[in-house]
């Protein structure tokens, strides 16, 4: 027995299998993912290194021709590119698409610390690395602007508060600051008075590290009694390094203030951000692989008043850009469309046939195909995108030829 005949033979049993591929699609359709473009998942790793005050060809020379004769020596590595900057070195790794992507992250790991001998011994932070997608692009750009002439605390209120809470948010993988504003203290050496003490450039960073340090001092007993020292860094301001001894000479000390010019700046002076014509950061948030784009940018802005409760006098935050409202509206367009286009075959059906029997097959055959597409969609990791939503339309096409002919 052919399944059609199956079918008509057994009308209460074709009924319930349609109800259930009914339920199952629309079920699936609120657990499919919802995107621009379909996933791709390409085992592809970054690196980046930093060095503070490094040119482009240091870190080139120094930083990343290390690591990437390292990285060469890693199985199923098919490219690897690298860009240096001031201060900093990227590389991103990509290796075979048969390679499993968290193995590759323990070869890299274990690529960096061999390497670490070899690096610069003034980085004061290994490399890191991260696991990314290159076809994955940011869906939520936020602007964060502040009538305050210094953007470094704010940019330490991002740091601390809101970057953590975006990111504790369901479906967002990272926020990245673009334009940060990184408090740094900036000191200008007098050379002539240096050379006429007898110091040098070594002697001032000793003495800057050593006031800034916050390591354990130690504890004084006194009978009963035990004091616990403690260490006066890290240091804030650069008023607070002014008095700072370099070192004593002739029993009279030499304090940082007398030999360098201090003051209060970022730690790269040439990375800014301009929103409006006012100076400010843009806060990237990207979703995670699996996520609802539109429930991920939804949650993010529900998030919004809350933080925006908690901003210092004269700092906004307000939405820059949403990459989730033209995924709204193609989604939009194509279920007015197919809407529309249920409507229309369903009328032109009956007006040149003219029977009522005839018009109700494919007016039932339409909505129960597309709604349990949806289910074989998740079953097979597809996601809601423009690509999947232009193979929904154009099949249309050919549920309502199958079922005028049937």
């Amino acid at each position: 027995m052919s399944l059609p005949e199956l079918c008509i033979r057994r009308p209460v049993m074709t009924i319930l299998i349609m109800v259930s591929f009914l339920a199952s699609g629309l079920f699936a359709y609120r657990l499919l993912p919802v995107a621009a473009v379909p996933r791709v998942d390409f085992p592809t790793i970054q690196v980046q290194a930093l060095l503070s005050g490094a040119s482009p060809e240091t870190m080139a020379s120094s930083v990343a021709s290390v690591l990437e004769r390292q990285f060469s020596t890693i199985a199923g590595l098919t490219a690897q590119n690298s860009t240096s900057q001031l201060g900093e070195t990227s590389i991103t790794l990509q290796f075979d698409l048969n390679r499993n992507i968290d193995a590759a992250a323990l070869d890299v790991q274990s690529a960096i610390a061999t390497a670490a001998k070899r690096l610069p011994s003034a980085m004061t932070s290994p490399p890191s690395f991260r696991k990314v997608n290159p076809a994955d692009q940011p869906v939520l750009f936020l602007a964060l602007t502040s009538t305050q002439p210094k953007l470094s605390e704010v940019d330490k209120f991002a740091q601390s508060f809101i970057v953590p809470t975006l990111s504790t948010q369901p479906g967002v993988a990272q926020v990245l600051i673009f334009g940060q504003q990184q408090y740094a203290l900036r000191v200008r050496a007098d050379l002539d008075h240096l050379t006429a003490l007898g110091l040098g450039l070594a002697d001032l960073q000793t003495a800057i590290g050593k006031a800034n340090s916050v390591a354990a001092v130690g504890a004084i007993d006194e009978g009963k009694r035990s004091v616990i020292l403690d260490s006066t860094g890290p240091l804030s301001n650069a008023a607070d390094f002014s008095p700072v001894i370099v070192r004593w000479q002739n029993g009279a000390p030499v304090r940082l203030g007398e030999v360098a010019t201090l003051s209060d700046g970022v730690a790269n002076e040439k990375n800014a951000a301009s929103i409006n014509g006012n100076r400010g950061e843009i806060l990237a948030v990207f979703r995670q692989p699996d996520a609802n784009t539109v429930d991920t940018v939804d949650r993010v802005k529900a998030a919004l008043p809350g933080i925006r409760a908690s901003l210092p006098a004269g700092v906004n935050l307000d939405v820059f850009l949403d990459r989730s409202t033209s995924i709204r509206n193609s989604i939009s367009d194509v279920i007015f469309s197919l809407g529309l286009a249920v409507v229309l075959v369903v009328g032109v059906i009956y007006l040149f046939l003219g029977n009522f029997r005839a018009t109700v097959i494919p007016a039932v055959a339409l909505p129960i195909s597309i709604i349990g597409t949806f289910a074989g969609m998740y079953v097979l990791g597809h996601s809601i995108d423009n690509l999947s939503l232009l193979a929904l339309t154009l099949c249309v096409g050919f549920v309502v030829d199958d079922a005028i002919v049937m």
